[in-house]
């Protein structure tokens, strides 16, 4: 393939709509790679009587753009997939994709990672230790920081604590990991979107972000104090705001991002403004990674019924950002 390297895209849980939508949003993107298992593919697109050629390559750069082609790396799977059904022994399958990427992401010879919706409950029960993509994601690349933001339009809702029970996250959020969240989204706002002087606004732990200490001393005692070290470094920053008002239409129209200190805090709101058009980006990785904004929808699996507009946005974003 000639000029930059080309993304790639791992369908994600074998047993889910991933193989479909993939299939779906390989097609309307040639020259993208798709990182699976050939048998798989091959059964779905004929069970929606799909024309597609799966162009079997072996590494990236022998990706071509053509015309109802899929590039295909193959992965071998542990057991025959059943849509809709989960199995645990398929979970080193999913990873593998996940790891295979990640390393032609780091040696430049693909420009960024898609991903598919994985199923992290059944990874656990395969004895794998599994949180999410973005953390996996993180210990692949070197143990580097990142952060987990999604993106609807120009709404653009960061995390300071991902996928956390709600009774671990007060403790989770210190200076140190605050300061280092604010400091990676500024830097990718310009370097990846962009921005010149990034806007961000950073949400209250707390009702009323603490009602001067009378609902939480969290705002008082910690975020204030990062945020007030942050501006004297130059940083465009807003807050603490209260969540239950951050999100209103003027507020957001003063920034470019917001900065929500919990995984339930921030993505109800940006998943009822975008959902089935929003995007993951994982940010801090030195490379480019976007992913869909839903799970795997095993009631789905199988029925030719499975929407591919959040993972074609989530190319379309990846293409942008490259």
């Amino acid at each position: 393939m000639t000029g930059s390297p080309p993304l790639l895209l791992t369908p994600g849980e074998p047993a889910g709509i991933g193989p479909e939508i993939a299939l779906k949003a390989a097609l309307e993107s040639p020259g993208l790679v798709l990182l699976a298992n050939a048998e798989l593919l091959g059964a779905t697109s004929a069970r929606f009587g799909q024309k597609v050629e799966l162009r079997l390559i072996s590494e990236p750069g022998q990706a071509r753009c053509k015309a109802g082609a899929v590039n295909l790396i193959d992965f071998e799977l542990a057991t025959p997939v059943v849509p809709g059904q989960l199995d645990p022994i398929n979970a080193r399958y999913v990873l593998e994709t996940l790891d295979a990427a990640c390393g032609w992401c780091l040696s430049g010879k693909a420009a960024g990672l898609v991903t598919g919706p994985v199923h992290k409950a059944v990874i656990n029960e395969a004895g794998i230790p599994f949180s999410g993509h973005t953390e996996h994601l993180a210990r692949a690349a070197g143990d580097v920081p990142v952060v987990m933001m999604l993106v609807a339009d120009k709404l653009r809702v960061a995390l300071a604590t991902t996928h956390l029970p709600l009774a671990a996250v007060p403790a989770a959020i210190n200076a140190e990991r605050l300061e280092q969240t604010l400091t990676i989204i500024d830097a990718d706002l310009k370097h990846r979107f962009c921005i010149a002087r990034p806007r961000i606004m950073v949400l209250g732990l707390n009702p009323h972000a603490g009602e001067g200490g009378h609902l939480g001393r969290e705002e008082i005692e910690i975020i204030s104090p990062v945020i007030e070290r942050l501006r004297a470094r130059g940083m465009n920053l807003q807050g603490p705001v209260p969540a239950d008002t951050g999100f209103v239409p003027q507020r957001l129209a003063e920034c470019d991002a917001v900065l929500a200190m919990y995984h339930d805090q921030g993505l109800p709101v940006l998943k009822h403004a975008g959902f089935g058009e929003a995007v993951n980006v994982t940010l801090g990785l030195p490379f480019i990674r976007t992913s869909v904004d839903h799970g795997t929808a095993l009631d789905l699996a199988g029925t030719g019924q499975a929407e591919a507009s959040s993972l074609l946005a989530a190319i379309r974003l990846a293409e942008i950002l490259r």
